[in-house]
């Protein structure tokens, strides 16, 4: 059921006929209680019609309803691609009974084209006609673009449940990484809590993953909150069960990259401070050059050093000695304080862990990543067409 797992929701995917006709293309996903929520959007500055209309709405009331469409992003559409986004909220409120200020909207797709609104209000029409408790399987489905497979999850908390779909498989980059999440739950919160539960668990997972470095115009999280499940309050153990939740559809979006043959987990530990580590780690991870080792299943670990003495940081390079690194490939010490060991270690398979040591600090981040293969140019080429 993933997205309506929780206690109070209903969602639905249809054909709206924006992509192709055999495809569903428009989600509704929404609480049938009065519910609060909040939102983490990309930091891009070109910043989508949706996700501009969002932050009027959230600043106004509190979201009951998010309509996604996939096919067209309706970004750098001008102030007519912000009209369109606030008449599907318009019609989704009517159908809904709500007001669209109570209805957010997202959008993912090819950005600088207009949304077709002869084809997604009817849409928007059906999918509220056909909302259901079993229906987060459809609506995971119509989110979906260049995904080979939908990306659902659920978290069961003592007394509460959390779930969520996400979407993405190219342009995923932190500060957002075209990745678009919705996140459910039956807990009680207040309002105004929700995006400060949320920020930490997006830190730690959907802004620790990059596929091909491109941060995209349209990415966000949404949490919903309806508090149905009559629980205690126990803010720990919730905020424990959302970070998982995060966490695990993060996974999925590296997993399922555009092209991709190889998951990578970077950890780099030892730095000066956290902040550092993350810099570092988001190098390595983005770098050209270690991800295309990644794809030749070769171990170029001059590459990681690379790419770890060249981290943009507080306007110069994150602080780095080359005689104090430590570095292993998948447990296989390759480089020891500094000095080569001149041993080989097994990258074959399909995932492979790279573990920085810096020696320098109790600094540490993680990110994931994958690698950069000969399909991920093939499908971006012809994107469009």
């Amino acid at each position: 059921m993933s997205v309506t797992a929780a206690t109070g929701f209903v969602a639905a995917g249809v054909a709206a006929g924006i992509r192709r006709a055999d495809r569903k293309d428009v989600a509704i996903v929404r609480s049938l209680v009065p519910a609060t929520g909040g939102a983490m959007f990309t930091r891009n500055r070109v910043q989508a019609a949706p996700l501009q209309v969002d932050r009027a709405h959230l600043e106004l009331t509190e979201p009951q309803a998010v309509v996604i469409n996939s096919g067209v992003a309706n970004a750098a559409t001008g102030e007519r691609g912000k009209l369109d986004a606030e008449a599907t909220a318009a019609e989704a409120g009517r159908l809904l009974g709500l007001d669209a200020e109570q209805v957010l909207l997202l959008s993912t797709g090819v950005i600088g084209a207009r949304l077709p609104l002869h084809r997604l209000l009817p849409g928007v029409a059906a999918a509220a006609a056909a909302l259901s408790p079993d229906g987060g399987g459809d609506a995971a489905e119509a989110i979906m673009t260049t995904d080979t497979h939908p990306k659902t999850t659920v978290v069961a908390g003592d007394g509460f449940t959390v779930g969520g779909m996400a979407k993405g498989s190219g342009m995923i980059h932190p500060d957002l990484a075209t990745m678009l999440a919705v996140l459910t739950t039956d807990y009680p919160l207040e309002p105004g809590e929700a995006t400060e539960l949320l920020r930490p668990a997006v830190a730690e997972t959907f802004n620790a993953i990059s596929v091909d470095g491109e941060p995209s115009t349209n990415d966000a999280v949404i949490l919903l909150a309806n508090g149905a499940s009559g629980c205690a309050r126990n803010d720990a153990a919730f905020a424990g069960a959302l970070r998982e939740a995060c966490r695990d559809l993060a996974r999925q979006v590296v997993a399922d990259g555009e092209g991709i043959t190889v998951l990578a987990e970077i950890n780099v530990t030892g730095a000066a401070d956290d902040v550092q580590a993350k810099a570092i780690a988001r190098r390595i991870a983005t770098s050209p050059l270690v991800k295309t080792a990644l794809f030749g299943h070769d171990a170029n670990w001059g590459r990681v050093l690379m790419a770890a003495g060249s981290a943009p940081w507080n306007g110069g390079y994150a602080e780095v000695d080359p005689e104090l690194i430590t570095l292993r490939y998948n447990g296989t010490v390759v480089l020891e304080r500094g000095a080569p060991v001149g041993v080989e270690p097994d990258v074959s398979g399909p995932s492979c862990t790279i573990e920085l040591d810096l020696g320098l600090g109790s600094g540490s981040a993680g990110y994931l990543t994958s690698d950069l293969s000969y399909d991920y140019v093939r499908i971006n080429a012809d994107y469009r067409t």
